[in-house]
């Protein structure tokens, strides 16, 4: 006899994902053109072929979510099924307007590498379109565990996770960056006993490039003296530009982070653990095509 399988319809999954994007009837059933009650009517029909209830229909206090656990369960295989329709249409060339990936990644990473490498995939695959959140390194990882919709992550990873697999895509080493005026501009390079007398501008705490950079003025029995503290590379350049201090910050082989800033860019001869950064995936989750398509293109050689 052959295997029976429930009747599934992307009428139907395309409901419960908006809904679950979404978390109301009303925004969902907009998105997709139709009548709250023609969306009801969607779900209850794919739940009565899934034998389980996917959305909460109780009114009551707000949630993160209106998905049950089944819900939570389905979503991702539900993303899948979509995708897998699109590549379907794709293959008989019917025009199913653009499939979306949503990644998120820290700041740095899209300033500095990722809005060249969509730039190109953009121009690779016109029918893809990508939204990218910018967060926080830990946040990062955070998201990938909680939303399913987030396809994969881009970060330096803030400390290992059970439920996350990690591939290294490249490490940046460390440099002194000055104002051009500085009385360490013009040397080729310095060590960190050079540096140590500078008013040195650091990441906030509590991050893992300030963490490296004081364990290697640790190491060399060495105390920097610290005059200001901020969050991002592209918001220290800055404050150096203006001449503010100096500062220690890892930079990629492209010169990208200080191209046409009038700073300038020092070796350090001293040992600083370098900063890895890569993708994040969910372990064990498989990806769909779309997101593979540019997660090869980010990983390819010329692509990061």
């Amino acid at each position: 006899m052959a295997e029976r399988l429930p009747h599934l319809s992307t009428d139907q999954i395309a409901a419960f994902v908006e809904v679950a994007r979404h978390g109301q009837i009303r925004s969902a059933a907009s998105v997709l053109g139709i009548t709250e009650q023609g969306l009801r009517n969607r779900l209850i029909a794919l739940e009565a072929q899934l034998g389980a209830e996917l959305y909460r229909k109780a009114r009551g206090p707000r949630r993160l979510t209106p998905l049950t656990d089944a819900g939570q369960r389905f979503l991702p295989h539900a993303l899948a099924f979509l995708e897998r329709a699109h590549e379907l249409c794709g293959a008989f060339d019917i025009d199913t307007g653009k499939r979306e990936i949503r990644i998120a990644a820290s700041q740095y990473l899209i300033r500095y590498l990722l809005i060249d490498v969509l730039a190109r995939f953009a121009r690779a695959e016109p029918a893809i379109h990508v939204r990218v959140s910018t967060m926080a390194e830990r946040d990062v990882e955070a998201t990938l565990l909680d939303d399913p919709e987030v396809a994969f992550g881009l970060a330096a990873p803030y400390e290992p996770c059970p439920d996350l697999d990690y591939t290294d895509l490249f490490a940046m080493a460390w440099s002194l960056v000055t104002p051009l005026n500085h009385p360490l501009a013009n040397r080729r390079s310095v060590r960190l006993v050079d540096v140590a007398k500078s008013p040195l501008i650091l990441y906030e705490r509590g991050s893992t490039g300030r963490q490296h950079v004081l364990d290697a003025f640790h190491e060399r029995a060495l105390t920097p003296r610290i005059a200001l503290e901020t969050t991002s590379t592209e918001t220290i350049v800055s404050m150096v530009e203006a001449g503010l201090g100096a500062s220690i910050v890892p930079l990629l082989p492209s010169g990208a982070v200080t191209r046409g800033r009038n700073v300038a860019v020092v070796k350090i001869r001293d040992e600083i653990r370098p900063i890895h950064s890569g993708i994040l995936r969910r372990r064990r989750e498989s990806m769909s095509p779309t997101a593979a398509r540019l997660l090869a293109f980010i990983s390819q050689p010329g692509g990061a």
